[in-house]
């Protein structure tokens, strides 16, 4: 289901089954690839992680392994459907645009201050850098993740050089993008942002809070409706 105003429940139809689909696999496996990540260090055994019930297969390397490159693939699949899915609906709205630094430290005065939020589109202005941020991070860790693989097949012979460079970027990746999780998780410390939980679950959000903070996204809506109301 497409962007849609529901009035008979109160509510906007914000994401559809796609986009849910790709954030709950992006996040699901995330967090499995920083755990065995983690694990392949390796410090949970000289943290004692692996005294915890349950927990003591993961010192064990090729156990996180496997799991890794599991993960790596539902990661990986999530981040290719994602492109060719916003690619043939033409949806780049995600995707930052001029002002939007100017934009989000407007909304963030307007959060911590007090006062009124400029007008927004479906996504707020930091939500569109945070996506360009998250995504340099997810093109840099899938790519020296690739690397990282082929180096163990016969038929790649790389450098040594180059192996340490995609080791050091691939975990440097890996933490900023720990950094932008938590980042992320942070902003519904304001309860102004609480509001799109809902719709990371019910792909909803409330009709009200639409008309409030996404105003231009949602007369954008009306405009739609109104065009089809006279074909």
């Amino acid at each position: 289901m497409g962007e849609k105003i529901l009035p008979e429940i109160n509510k906007v139809q914000r994401h559809g089954l796609s986009v849910l689909f790709v954030h709950w696999t992006m996040a699901l496996s995330t967090m499995v690839l920083i755990f065995s990540g983690f694990g392949q260090m390796p410090m949970y055994r000289r943290y004692g992680l692996t005294a915890l019930p349950g927990l003591g297969w993961s010192a064990d390397y090729s156990v996180t392994l496997i799991i890794h490159y599991i993960a790596a693939m539902l990661f990986l699949l999530a981040v290719f459907y994602h492109i060719v899915y916003h690619l043939i609906r033409k949806d780049f709205d995600i995707l930052p645009r001029r002002g939007d630094m100017k934009e989000s430290l407007a909304i963030m005065k307007s959060i911590i201050f007090g006062g009124k939020e400029p007008p927004c589109d479906k996504y707020l202005a930091e939500q569109r850098l945070a996506y360009a941020f998250i995504a340099f991070l997810v093109f840099a860790i899938s790519v020296t993740g690739v690397i990282k693989v082929m180096k163990n097949l016969p038929s790649f012979n790389f450098s040594g050089n180059l192996l340490i460079w995609v080791n050091d970027v691939h975990t440097l990746a890996s933490m900023l993008l720990v950094f932008g999780i938590l980042a992320h998780l942070a902003a519904f410390v304001f309860r102004v942002n609480r509001p799109l939980i809902a719709g990371m679950f019910t792909g909803k959000v409330d009709l009200d809070y639409c008309k409030h903070r996404h105003c231009k996204w949602y007369d954008r809506l009306l405009l739609k409706e109104s065009c089809k109301d006279r074909e």
